[in-house]
């Protein structure tokens, strides 16, 4: 096996070493630190050695040794208590009840986002926890991309597991309303794991293509594991339809292509494909969702084969309705250029007043470059220039401020070439 193809399973198959491990010991740290050594000893013994028959198997077999090793050398009452509820030793099974899969031979990792999505998280905490036990991303990897030190990112991974264990948290899926709320926020961080990946907030690069792609797999379990859940497949839709646009979003330079200039002969067609037929089957068999209706509008952009082509007035609709049923800022600055492109300009900026007293976009950098493109439709160049300024100043994406300092630039220009054409 190639050495990029043996990342790539270990990496699928770390989640579900891991949820073996914790539905059976329920010990975060001890079992995660058992998962890491079993995924190095693979590295090392399976390029010589020979995958085994049955990859996970073997990987649940020498992290649960680990475990027991481990478990075994504690001294603390509670160690001690765990290793008397395996008593028989680190290779013998208990017998499953009627129902239940055998050690090892349940695909977990659901349960475990659940885990790293638990309500006592804080929203920073749920992703560094799930990158890095969902993802199998190391914690240096998980902290470039919150874009803090390693050092800062261990302790801030250990309290979000310390935190899950003082809630008496069990290793398992949660039942009823409690499951309906946690898988939200299993989607809600996917969504924000894919969208930090799609446009760095900040840095160099425009794209982590490293996090989309994490995000698109994570997404792809969890669809695995309810393939009937119509917010689920509205969401990989949406994942796929937008990530199929990658190749064309920058130029030669990293700089930024808007949607409009991109060159769609180059689009991922398979992808947006897959994503349409998704959302497409989703929206007829479920109830309708704000992740299926920002699929469905992600569908109505890629199917345009031109930029001129494109349904803004079915996509002005589909704005106004996931603003009644998941209202927020972003969703009401979609809805502003889609209402510019279908009524024009002036109407779009009545809408945006509404935001300037929402402190949550006080200083949000999208607010005054969608300002300032609507300025610009609407001819007050003046305006505009001083908004992408603005806009430039607050975002902390290099790509986003130069194309939003190039705009600026333009506009100033074009206003100098016209005051030297008057008398």
């Amino acid at each position: 096996m190639a050495a990029e193809d043996l990342g790539s399973r270990l990496r699928e198959l770390a989640p579900q070493v891991l949820g073996a491990l914790l539905r059976r010991y329920d010990a975060f740290d001890t079992c995660e630190d058992a998962v890491q050594e079993a995924l190095l000893a693979a590295v090392r013994q399976w390029p010589t050695d020979g995958t085994p028959d049955d990859p996970r198997a073997w990987l649940v077999t020498v992290a649960s040794r680990r475990v027991v090793d481990h478990i075994r050398s504690e001294q603390s009452r509670r160690r001690r208590e765990e290793v008397a509820a395996i008593q028989d030793g680190p290779d013998a099974e208990r017998t499953p009840p009627p129902g239940e899969p055998a050690f090892g031979d349940r695909d977990d990792t659901l349960a475990l986002l659940f885990m790293c999505c638990h309500p006592a998280l804080t929203e920073s905490s749920r992703i560094a926890l799930t990158l890095r036990a969902v993802g199998g991303l190391r914690t240096a990897e998980v902290a470039r991309a919150f874009l803090v030190p390693e050092a800062t990112m261990g302790p801030r991974i250990s309290r979000a597991k310390q935190r899950i264990r003082a809630e008496g948290s069990r290793f398992g899926m949660p039942s009823g309303e409690e499951y309906s709320e946690r898988l939200g926020a299993v989607l809600h961080v996917l969504y924000l794991i894919f969208n930090e990946g799609y446009t760095a907030s900040s840095g160099p690069d425009l794209r982590r293509d490293d996090l989309t792609s994490e995000a698109i797999r994570l997404t792809r379990a969890v669809h695995r594991s309810l393939p009937d859940d119509g917010e689920v497949a509205g969401l990989l839709a949406l994942m796929l339809m937008t990530d199929a646009r990658r190749a064309t979003r920058t130029d030669p330079d990293g700089g930024l292509v808007p949607l409009a200039e991109q060159d769609r002969a180059r689009w991922d067609i398979a992808a947006i494909e897959e994503g349409v037929g998704l959302v497409t089957d989703a929206m007829m068999r479920s109830p309708i969702g704000p992740y299926q209706l920002q699929a469905a509008i992600a569908a109505l952009h890629v199917q345009a084969s031109r930029a001129a082509d494109t349904d803004w007035q079915q996509i002005r609709i589909l704005y106004r309705i996931l603003g009644r049923i998941a209202p927020n800022p972003m969703v009401t600055l979609n809805h502003a250029v889609a209402v510019a492109m279908t009524d024009g300009p002036c109407e779009a900026l009545e809408l945006l007043t509404h935001l300037d007293t929402d402190t949550r976009m006080a200083r949000h950098h999208r607010l005054h470059a969608v300002r300032a493109h609507l300025l610009e439709l609407a001819g007050d160049n003046p305006a505009a220039h001083d908004a992408y300024l603005r806009a430039a100043q607050l975002t902390t994406s290099l790509p986003e401020q130069r194309y939003l300092l190039d705009k600026a630039d333009r506009l100033s220009r074009a206003g100098a070439a016209v005051d030297r054409t008057k008398p």
